[in-house]
């Protein structure tokens, strides 16, 4: 990759996306394309299509989903399989018909089975049944997966899959009905503390453990790859998908993390668990080794990168 080179980066205004963006241009990359999705719609196959001829990106960055937590997986299944599918497919084909070099797809640890091994290796993947709050999401991303690796296999190109942890940071989404678990602790501790409330009442047991990597790091890593010539010819000679796991290699449980942000928000009331609602899956840790023998490790700890995701939804509130 040159400093020059054409990157376009979809989904840019997301979570993932503008941490790509804040990477890119932080490593002097400034011949960036975006679009937003008033300017171009990932659904509509011909739009994608004439935007590729015209603009000719040489690396993808595949950022755009729909994406959400257990709430809104599970009121709106359809919207995350169909969206999702069509999306991926789009600009994977299109990035092939017009010769792209190097495309990275996000996918998401939701693809590893619910009950599989921890920590979770890349060779795990179809190896037992989805955890079904997330199974319409989860088979979207698997598709891409293996949409990268057929076209690769069949045309030669050089389309890596990466699977992310549970990211965090700047640009992420506080809405209660359709966020995260961390974004929408920090709402609710900040607005209880605000309001001068007693409690504040979370999902579940708070017993689940879960994994989390801010996501400048995620975008380091993705960048990390796109760009070392070896990293990629190593996940192309695999005789299984291009895929490799991001992630810190260590995890906590959710009530660990709920103490944590109590800590950093400076709410001072009771945390109480409401049993009657899911979990989810008890665990997802990824096993990193793949990505830490290539070269690359995470370098912003849980509690420095909780702050700083504070302060960004400080910023966001107003």
């Amino acid at each position: 990759m040159k400093q020059d080179s054409r990157i376009f980066v979809a989904g840019h205004r997301g979570l993932a996306g503008s941490a790509f963006m804040r990477c890119l241009e932080r490593e002097g990359f400034h011949n960036i394309v975006t679009r937003t999705h008033s300017e171009l719609d990932l659904m509509d196959q011909q739009a994608v299509r004439a935007f590729f001829a015209e603009e000719k990106p040489e690396y993808v960055f595949l950022a755009a989903a729909k994406v959400g937590g257990i709430l809104a997986n599970s009121t709106y299944p359809a919207e995350f399989i169909h969206n999702n599918l069509v999306i991926q497919d789009n600009v994977i084909h299109e990035s092939w018909r017009s010769g792209v070099k190097r495309l990275v797809f996000l996918g998401s640890s939701c693809i590893y089975p619910r009950e599989c091994p921890q920590p979770i290796r890349e060779d795990y993947l179809l190896t037992g049944p989805l955890e079904q709050t997330n199974r319409p999401y989860a088979v979207a991303k698997i598709a891409g997966i293996e949409e990268c690796w057929s076209y690769n296999r069949q045309y030669g190109t050089e389309f890596i899959a990466v699977m992310p942890t549970n990211l965090y940071g700047p640009g992420d989404n506080y809405d209660l009905q359709t966020s995260h678990v961390m974004p929408a602790i920090i709402r609710k501790m900040h607005e209880a503390k605000v309001q001068g409330k007693k409690s504040v009442t979370l999902w579940g047991t708070g017993s689940p453990r879960r994994e989390f990597l801010h996501s400048d790091d995620m975008a380091d890593a993705c960048l990390f790859l796109l760009k070392n010539d070896s990293a990629v010819s190593s996940l192309l000679a695999l005789d299984s998908p291009p895929l490799v796991n991001i992630g810190a290699g260590t995890d906590i449980t959710i009530r660990e993390l709920a103490e944590k942000i109590k800590e950093i928000v400076g709410f001072q009331g009771e945390v109480v668990w409401d049993a009657s609602k899911p979990d989810g899956t008890p665990r997802k840790l990824l096993d990193v080794s793949r990505l830490a023998k290539l070269g690359w490790r995470y370098s912003i700890s849980l509690d420095e990168g909780i702050k700083d995701a504070y302060r960004d939804f400080l910023e966001a509130s107003g």
